[in-house]
């Protein structure tokens, strides 16, 4: 982490923003915190954008110590970046942006005027792979992850309004795009994964974050690598397990919280395990803005996101 920049004007602005996120940190009290959609700020006289607001945020917090890993690799975009904040040190980080795969093409039949080739179908963000330094010198292979919404990509020629579109097959063919981009970020991911058990094969890889997707989808079915899909009980030992299958509390629920999926080389009369929970991993929402309902007041400077936090043995400070 760099030098902490104190509030300025750059960030008096989010300040509402940060009262209202600041609590919220605190009561986590987590050893490693996995952030997704995080801004950037331009400094005064210097063209590169850094991560004051989250300085400022984690001011006179247990977080202020941390050590700090985010996306960009030293140049950040200016909205929706992802970031880890570790009370362990971090050995590695890096990007992980088609490294794996290359992005796929898709000719739009509907765009006008119509396209002459197949562009990339690029991806909206990287991935960010981190390796964290446990006790006992057992690294964590932590993966922050943020997938693409289900919100139509653009088809030139094809929308009346931001929000209204002038035809069913332009409108199909953007929703599919946008599918292709979250598919191909989750077989980046999986194929990341595979890596590290490549060179490791007891361990410990947790993927974290907003996967904008649910269990039945393509998406998290290639991340998980589930035994039911693969059928081969040689690969169950890559398998990742959803934490939501040890039993999530969830109150008053609103919105997707974010989730972690982790991983631990299976006992042998167990072929799929997770690294060892303590308790139930809980979603904390009970005060979660709506964004429908919460639009435009203040309870929308917060968060739509429900944190979802998971307490594993093998991870728990000495």
């Amino acid at each position: 982490m760099g030098p902490l920049r104190r509030a300025s004007a750059r960030t008096l602005h989010l300040e509402p923003c940060i009262t209202r996120l600041r609590p919220i940190l605190e009561q986590l009290d987590a050893d490693i915190l996995c952030l997704q959609k995080v801004n950037t700020q331009r400094r005064k006289g210097e063209w590169a954008r850094g991560f004051d607001a989250l300085q400022v945020l984690i001011q006179n917090t247990s977080y202020e110590s941390f050590h700090l890993a985010t996306s960009g690799d030293g140049d950040p975009t200016e909205r929706h970046n992802l970031a880890i904040l570790s009370r362990y040190p971090v050995i590695a980080c890096r990007d992980i942006l088609n490294d794996y795969i290359d992005p796929p093409h898709w000719r739009r039949r509907h765009a006008h005027p119509p396209d002459k080739s197949a562009p990339a179908i690029h991806f909206d963000r990287p991935i960010l792979a981190v390796s964290l330094d446990l006790p006992e010198n057992r690294p964590l292979h932590l993966f922050c992850v943020h997938l693409r919404a289900p919100l139509t990509a653009p088809v030139p020629g094809q929308k009346l309004t931001a929000k209204s579109w002038k035809s069913v097959p332009g409108w199909a063919e953007g929703y599919f795009a946008a599918a292709m981009k979250r598919t191909g970020q989750a077989l980046e991911l999986r194929e990341a994964v595979d890596a590290v058990f490549d060179k490791e094969e007891d361990a410990f890889v947790a993927a974290v974050g907003d996967f904008n997707a649910v269990e039945v989808e393509p998406a998290l079915r290639i991340i998980l690598a589930e035994l039911d899909d693969t059928g081969n009980c040689e690969l169950a030992s890559r398998e990742l397990l959803p934490v939501e299958s040890f039993g999530l509390k969830r109150t008053s629920f609103h919105g997707q919280p974010s989730r972690p999926s982790s991983h631990a080389r299976p006992h042998p009369r167990e072929p799929r395990t997770v690294l060892a929970t303590k308790g139930r991993p809980d979603s904390h929402n009970r005060n979660l803005a709506d964004e429908i309902e919460d639009a435009g007041t203040p309870a929308a400077l917060g968060s739509f996101h429900a944190p979802l936090v998971a307490t594993f043995d093998e991870l728990e400070t000495p």
